[in-house]
């Protein structure tokens, strides 16, 4: 007899459920390295997980998501055939034990922070805990301190720290997270961090990749974090540092990544920069830093592929070393105090695609081609230099550079042209001017995740 379909789609549903639930199973003991212990010994299904070990988990998260989330009843095998979102595990002798622990609105089922969040001591003795990640977990409302003692209990095991949009993440960093010896991934991005940057995180030996943007911070950058030998990407953009930057981080000979934005930096370009060999995106805009850029060799920076030198308060004239960036695809002057021509060989650059010399004091011809106005559009910007004109013999009215007056010859005057109202928008920040063009967009996005 043939059965109603409801029923069948019923049968095939829960068939689909098992089927699902099996392969989650399989994926999750297998992508988190759980095939095999950490140790090299043989793993089983059946392996079990240290009471302790349960208890820690379950108290920890229960801090963070709150009081009315009874672990032991929702996830009676964490490790196994009941796991929780946002935790993964692997084995090390036999044993199960959690290593990593995401809490945030990252999934739809993803572990999320009770209003009043907050750090239980038995977070440390997670003993074989790599990576710890927080996500939009502490609100304005809830003002939390990160714990300033026992992160030496898993100085052995854990890699990567990481907080993330959490406007109630309040007080200072912890000076004794200098004692995470294993650590490779420190992250602190839009909280509300403040005090100085301790000199204690010079102590980070492993460490890789350091992100402190959008906080509160305060005072000099330690000179100890020069010792930072295998850093690639130091980020500390849009806080309240000042001073001049420490001689000592010529010692990053590694860094990819030198991001210094929206802070109160003084004392000029360092020299130390022209020795940063693997640099590729050097951005120091809206800093008070002064000087001028013909104090950096910049043909020794030739790996760089954005530079963003905006609202520096730089003087006297482009340098034609300059020119020697082959490898440049973002190149901001803007809004400095900049005198003399424009060195004609920067349309030569072979990658550039966004170039800006808006609001400074350039003078003389622009040399550049038809076809190079053409290719950058608004991505262009050389508007607000007085002083500056293009030759219209050379450069159709279609293509000519918006803002910019036509030379004047023996009885001719320029023709005064004006940016249309939306160039003015480009023209405002180095972070508008980042966001012209989608490649561009595309780069800050993976940068932010930095």
């Amino acid at each position: 007899m043939r059965q109603p379909q409801s029923r069948k789609l019923l049968q095939l549903q829960a068939l689909s459920l098992l089927l699902f639930i099996i392969a989650l199973h399989s994926r999750l003991h297998g992508c988190s390295g759980q095939g095999e212990a950490a140790d090299g010994s043989a793993s089983t299904a059946a392996a079990p997980m240290e009471e302790k070990e349960k208890r820690a988990l379950y108290a920890a998260i229960e801090g963070f998501v709150g009081k009315g989330w009874n672990g032991s009843a929702l996830y009676p095998d964490p490790c196994g055939w009941s796991p929780i979102q946002g935790v993964s595990c692997d084995l090390f002798n036999g044993l199960w034990y959690p290593t990593v622990m995401s809490i945030g609105p990252v999934l739809d089922n993803s572990l999320q922070c009770s209003a009043d969040a907050k750090f239980s001591p038995q977070l440390f003795d997670l003993k074989r805990l790599k990576t710890l990640s927080f996500y939009s977990c502490f609100p304005a409302t809830n003002p939390t301190p990160i714990p300033a003692t026992s992160w030496d209990k898993l100085a052995g095991s854990l890699e990567t720290l990481e907080f993330r949009t959490n406007p109630g993440l309040t007080g200072p960093i912890p000076a004794s997270l200098g004692r995470l010896s294993s650590l490779q991934s420190l992250v602190f991005v839009e909280n509300n961090l403040t005090g100085a940057v301790p000199a204690e995180l010079g102590s980070l030996v492993r460490l890789r990749r350091l992100v402190l943007s959008g906080n509160g911070l305060s005072g000099q950058i330690p000179a100890s974090l020069g010792g930072l030998k295998g850093l690639l990407k130091m980020d500390l953009s849009n806080n309240l540092l000042q001073g001049s930057l420490p001689p000592e981080l010529a010692g990053l000979g590694s860094l990819t990544l030198l991001d210094l934005r929206n802070n109160s930096f003084t004392g000029g370009l360092p020299s130390f920069l022209q020795g940063m060999a693997s640099l590729q995106d050097l951005l120091l805009s809206n800093n008070p830093l002064g000087g001028s850029l013909g104090q950096l060799g910049w043909e020794r920076l030739r790996g760089l592929a954005t530079l963003d030198l905006s609202n520096l308060g730089l003087v006297g004239a482009i340098p034609e070393s300059m020119a020697a960036l082959t490898r440049l695809r973002f190149l901001a002057l803007d809004h400095n105090r900049l005198t003399g021509d424009v060195p004609a060989r920067l349309a030569e650059l072979p990658n550039i695609g966004a170039l800006y010399l808006n609001g400074n004091n350039l003078t003389g011809t622009l040399q550049f081609s038809p076809a190079f106005y053409q290719r950058m559009g608004r991505r262009f910007a050389s508007w607000d230099n007085p002083g500056l004109c293009y030759s219209n013999a050379a450069v159709d009215a279609a293509h000519a550079p918006p803002g910019v007056t036509v030379c004047k010859v023996a009885g001719g005057v320029g023709d005064g042209r004006k940016p249309e109202a939306s160039s003015s928008l480009m023209a405002t920040s180095s972070a508008s001017n980042l966001i012209n063009g989608f490649c561009f967009f595309l780069w800050m996005v993976a940068t932010s995740l930095l």
